[in-house]
């Protein structure tokens, strides 16, 4: 999987910015990012400290470069879009605050076209690299909601599933039907668990998966009510309206999704059923629970979260990373961009 997205960073150089410069982890990444030669970095934080933390463990950052918010040259220029982006919401000083710290002077190094992409969360939370992005990267035209989906890859075991992605595990916690004020339905809970399929099975493609989009319930075609069947079955008939080109059916339990005899049984005629690698969840409690369930006894290494919907590619670390994952995380950043 990782030889495909290198080729294609080969083919179309990048530069990805790290938010937290000074970090053991970051550090290591970044040196074997620059000494393969993948891609330019962009390491923040003072120059003294992330050149200090390099030399006390044998890291070339030679070919990096270093840009400390406190220091910056366009620091004035930086304040001045953040405010008008923030339309009123942030004063300059305010924003001139926030510009201290890495997640935000990161994000803004990519609004403002001097890096390409950003992966921190190494020592932020996930609200910290989040929040950030939707107020000034910002969702990209069409999309409603950010989201994010799981790639897991595993060696051996079934061709047709070495690869596959999970979606949302991270980021949107139900969903729930967004009123005016008159109390009429704007964007229901069924277009944006639509919106969450479309676009892991997108970001899907870039991992060179065939994407057959199962949106999982504990119901297969009908056969159970309660709970979030309704919200799965109506979510189907969106997705489908919203990408006619995309393999997409539901609602099906796992079994139903995964195993052919058993999706033929359950759900005869589906070209999904029994085939399907692409898996929508329909709860946070649900996706969080399934993808680690995956990982830790199915053998597969997970890859995420990668978010979505967001006009640049910003993604998000666990604070436990440790640098393999930093490395292939930013790789992955990197080639979404």
């Amino acid at each position: 999987m990782f030889e495909q997205l290198i080729q294609k960073l080969k083919e179309n150089r990048k530069t990805i910015v790290f938010t937290e410069g000074t970090d053991y982890r970051i550090q290591n990444a970044a040196n074997r990012l620059l000494q393969e030669d993948l891609m330019n970095v962009i390491l923040i934080g003072d120059e003294a400290e992330v050149k200090a933390a390099a030399d006390k463990d044998d890291y070339d950052l030679s070919a990096a470069r270093i840009v400390n918010p406190l220091d910056y040259a366009g620091m004035d220029a930086m304040v001045e879009e953040m405010v008008a982006l923030r339309k009123g919401k942030m004063s300059a000083e305010d924003c001139r605050a926030n510009l201290q710290r890495g997640n935000y002077f990161g994000t803004m190094l990519v609004k403002m076209g001097e890096a390409d992409c950003l992966l921190g969360g190494a020592t932020y939370s996930t609200a910290d690299t989040v929040r950030p992005a939707l107020q000034l990267v910002k969702t990209k035209p069409g999309a409603h909601l950010v989201s994010s989906c799981f790639i897991l890859n595993r060696e051996g075991g079934d061709e047709a599933l070495r690869t596959i992605c999970m979606g949302d595990c991270a980021i949107n916690i139900d969903y729930q039907d967004t009123v005016d004020k008159d109390g009429n339905v704007t964007f229901s809970a069924a277009q944006k668990l639509a919106e969450v399929a479309v676009e892991s099975a997108r970001t899907a493609k870039v991992f060179g998966i065939d994407p057959k989009v199962a949106f999982l319930s504990f119901s297969t075609k009908g056969s159970g009510k309660g709970g979030t069947v309704q919200l799965s079955r109506d979510a189907t008939a969106e997705a489908k309206a919203l990408a006619p080109e995309l393999a997409i059916d539901g609602e099906m339990q796992f079994d139903a999704a995964v195993a052919p005899e058993v999706g033929q049984l359950k759900f005869p005629g589906s070209t999904v059923a029994g085939h399907a690698n692409t898996f929508i969840f329909p709860i946070i409690e649900a996706g969080n629970i399934g993808y680690k369930i995956a990982q830790r006894l199915g053998g597969y290494d997970a890859y995420g979260p990668i978010l979505q919907g967001l006009n640049a590619p910003i993604n998000d670390l666990s604070r436990g990373c440790n640098a393999d994952e930093v490395y292939k995380m930013a790789i992955i950043t990197a080639a979404l961009a």
